[in-house]
């Protein structure tokens, strides 16, 4: 740690896809693809203990006008937007996550990231010293208090007290942050976002020296004062997720962010609930929790049990809409009976556990030498009676040959992971649909689409 901070001491001396409308921004959306080198067996092998390490994370955080944007899917479980930094602006790919607050990029030609793709290192670092608006943040700047929400300005600005704090030019302490599957660290600066139209200068944006396992940037699109939408002081954000059929190709969707709001039709609502405040644990703050009362699979109900439908006083329970993961995750008490109901109600079919051991998936089914099988259809019931209810292709996968199908989501063992949400909605099962975070209401509404 000592070698890092003298690292960052020193680098801190360093130094057509979007359009808009005067109230809107929209960015194209993609999915981010870092091995293309995996099987089909790999592949899902990896998502689904990403999707695990997600859940970790989630459930344990560490504390550390309109805009249309493309939206694209990647094979890693994730889906990238590309926004423009700096004077002149310089375009950075980022994972769009509706799990955490913060922005970051890749920063300085010394940019160094562990257990990271090949394929990821040709991603561009952002370069402050080609940038004039680029600007180290100050300890006594507000928005330092934003990467740092357990420290006091006083705290964090002890070397300030004795000179004349007006005047202190110490920088902002360097953040480091823990994510499921890595992590990054860095300073933060105050930089321009050049969208359309418009130019958001003062944005506040992680310069990451170090990370471990992270593809590219993020931008946190949570709820929290450090997130894109927050600082765009977005009313609405919306997206559509296309399909993991096309990951890694350049087709893209659209993330739209609402300055002025206007309400949609033909949306099933259901209210975005009031994240709990945990001291210590400030993460969940940003979460959106939304009202998940049960899941019906087939003829039978799983009802949620009562202490996981919402988060209680010490912030366990719960459930959340997370971009950033990939396969739901079900707390153990949620999974075993919505497993058992799809055993229970899929005849003909035997099941596989050798899949389910190399896929970290269950229950699998040998569907071979079937033509057409027949699945029980899933949905999800929210609080105020809305439902959800999802295509086939959105909660099962096929696996290998055509001769094995999967379902799409996680769990726990009955011990592990019990705090935090009990429930997290991955992108999987969001494929397809255009979802709406109706942040002046506290709405979350959807509904099915081919998305493109």
């Amino acid at each position: 740690m000592a070698s890092f901070l003298f690292f960052l001491s020193i680098i801190s001396f360093l130094f057509p896809f979007i359009s808009s409308s005067n109230s809107s921004t929209t960015i194209p959306l993609s999915f981010l693809n870092t091995n293309t080198n995996q099987d089909f067996y790999q592949k899902l092998t990896h998502l689904a203990s990403f999707s695990l390490a997600r859940a970790h994370h989630i459930k344990n955080p560490q504390d550390s006008s309109i805009s249309n944007i493309p939206l694209y899917p990647h094979s890693y479980g994730g889906y990238s937007i590309t926004l423009p930094f700096g004077t002149p602006p310089q375009k950075i790919p980022f994972v769009m996550d509706t799990g955490s607050n913060f922005v970051w990029f890749p920063c300085t030609k010394k940019y160094q990231c562990s257990k990271c793709p090949v394929s990821s290192q040709k991603n561009p670092t952002f370069i402050p010293r080609l940038s004039s608006s680029a600007r180290v943040i100050g300890c006594l700047n507000p928005k330092c208090s934003w990467i740092h929400p357990k420290n006091s300005p006083k705290s964090l600005c002890h070397d300030c007290e004795s000179r004349n704090r007006t005047n202190c030019k110490y920088a902002c302490p360097p953040y480091m942050i823990l994510y499921g599957s890595g992590s990054t660290a860095g300073i933060g600066l105050v930089e321009t976002l050049n969208l359309p139209n418009k130019k958001i200068p003062n944005f506040l944006v992680g310069c990451s020296l170090l990370s471990s396992q992270q593809p590219a940037g993020i931008a946190g699109f949570g709820r929290g004062m450090s997130s894109l939408p927050n600082q765009l002081g977005a009313k609405k954000l919306s997206y559509c997720l296309v399909s993991h059929m096309f990951d890694d190709i350049p087709k893209s969707s659209m993330l739209v962010l609402d300055t002025v709001y206007e309400k949609l039709k033909n949306l099933t609502r259901t209210p975005l609930l009031k994240s709990p405040f945990v001291v210590g644990r400030n993460a969940l703050a940003g979460y959106y929790y939304v009202g998940l009362r049960k899941i019906i699979v087939g003829e039978q109900i799983v009802k949620v049990p009562y202490q996981y439908l919402a988060p209680n006083s010490k912030g366990n329970g719960g459930t959340i809409v997370d971009s950033g993961t990939t396969f739901t995750f079900l707390n153990h008490d949620i999974f075993v009976p919505v497993m058992n109901a799809f055993v229970n109600q899929v005849k003909g079919f035997s099941r596989t556990e050798k899949i389910e051991r190399l896929t970290n998936l269950r229950p699998c089914f040998n569907v071979s030498g079937h033509k057409i099988v027949s699945l029980p259809e899933m949905k999800f019931h929210f609080q105020g009676g809305s439902e959800m209810v999802l295509p086939l292709a959105n909660y099962f996968s096929i696996v290998g040959e055509n001769d094995v199908i999967c379902l799409t989501m996680v769990s726990d063992s009955m011990l592990e992971l019990s705090t935090g949400p009990s429930i997290i909605l991955g992108n999987f099962q969001m494929q397809n649909f255009f979802v709406e975070f109706d942040l002046k209401n506290d709405m979350f509404g959807f509904r099915h689409q081919v998305c493109k």
